[in-house]
Parts: C-alpha cells; sequence; structure tokens
C-alpha cells in the first residue's frame, strides 16, 4: 500500500477492500501499555493514525487511497466521510451507529452497558495517513471477526472498551452486501465534494 502511494502518486483513485490474517496494529499515538497479553498473534507498528487494535478474518478492512485535494477534502472532513459511510451504511442493516467527540470510529448505543464513552461499543476502527495530499490505511468493519482477540489489547487506547459485530446485531446481513453498500456509500461522500 505504501508503495503504491509514492509510485502512483495517485494517478489513479482507488478503494481496497480486503481481510488480514489475525495481528494487532498499533498506531502513531499507541503506548506499548495498551497491548495486554497478545500471545502468538503478531503486533505491527504502522505510521497510520491512532492507537492500537486488532484486525482479523471476517472484519471488512478498507483502504481508500485517493488525493484529498482533488476531493477538495481537509484531513478532518476525510476523516468524516469515512464515518459518515459506515454510518450510512449500517443504517441499511437496521443498526443505528453514532460518532463519538473526541474518539474517531464508529460506535453503536450502549444503552446496556457500562465502561469507556458512556458505554458505547466500538464496530468500526479508523487510522488514516495522508501523504503529499495522498491518503493510506482506512477503516476496519467488524462483521463477524472473533471479538475475544479484542479482550487482549485496550481497543483503541481505551481500557474496557466494548467492540461488537455486525453480524450480532443483524444475524441476516451478509459481508457480500455490506462491501457492496460501503463502496457506494464511500463514493457517494467523496464525490460530493470532489472538484
Amino acid at each position: 500500500m505504501k508503495d503504491f502511494v509514492q509510485v502512483s502518486s495517485y494517478d489513479l483513485n482507488e478503494i481496497w477492500f480486503c481481510e488480514h490474517e489475525s495481528v494487532f496494529t498499533v498506531g502513531r499515538q499507541g503506548k506499548e501499555e495498551h497491548l495486554l497479553n497478545t500471545g502468538s498473534i503478531p503486533v505491527v507498528h504502522t505510521d497510520r493514525g491512532g492507537e492500537v487494535t486488532f484486525h482479523g478474518p471476517e472484519q471488512i478492512v478498507c483502504y481508500p487511497l485517493i488525493h484529498i485535494k482533488e476531493y477538495g477534502l481537509l484531513p478532518k472532513q476525510y476523516l468524516y466521510c469515512l464515518e459518515q459511510a459506515v454510518i450510512d451504511t449500517l443504517k441499511n442493516f437496521s443498526i443505528e451507529a453514532v460518532r463519538v467527540s473526541g474518539a474517531p470510529g464508529v460506535y453503536v448505543s450502549g444503552k446496556n452497558y457500562s465502561g469507556p464513552l458512556s458505554g458505547a461499543q466500538k464496530i468500526c476502527s479508523i487510522g488514516i495517513k495522508i501523504s503529499n495530499h495522498c491518503t493510506y490505511h482506512g477503516l476496519s468493519l467488524n462483521f463477524a471477526v472473533d471479538l475475544s482477540n479484542f479482550l487482549k489489547i485496550n481497543p483503541c487506547g481505551y481500557k474496557g472498551l466494548k467492540v461488537v459485530n455486525i453480524k450480532t446485531l443483524n444475524p441476516a446481513a451478509r459481508k457480500e452486501e455490506v462491501i457492496q453498500l460501503l463502496e457506494k456509500k464511500l463514493l457517494e461522500k467523496l464525490c460530493e465534494k470532489r472538484h
């Protein structure tokens, strides 16, 4: 991905979707103290923003590789677009998702839970990097990922932060449909600002 950024200078804007093997990633603000019991799962330090998170099978990872200046976006506006695309996607699957002030990503209501961020449960982590107006890294949306791995870290630097899957909230959801809709919503949000 980084090689793509350096070589292409984003003559062509692209959105990549993938799944990772089990891995913990630590962003630029990451602290080792938030890695609790990683066991045999690799830990990779990255140049994205944010703290520590887990990636693994059955998690939708999306890397928008775009030139944000071409889209007329500042970094905070770009982050907002990513969050809103996820919120709009989840709404289509009868999942009410929200932002939490000061904590990038997307959450679902924590009405029945206690803990950090008023009990909100994280469903999507976002960590981005922008270099020469080109974006890389992106978002990870929990579809049916093994949530027990999040107990081995303080997700996003929050002790006790609860994490949730789409499939738990809507058993009828299909991963391919989520990916297709998320791509559509991302393009809509990005193109609203494009010059």
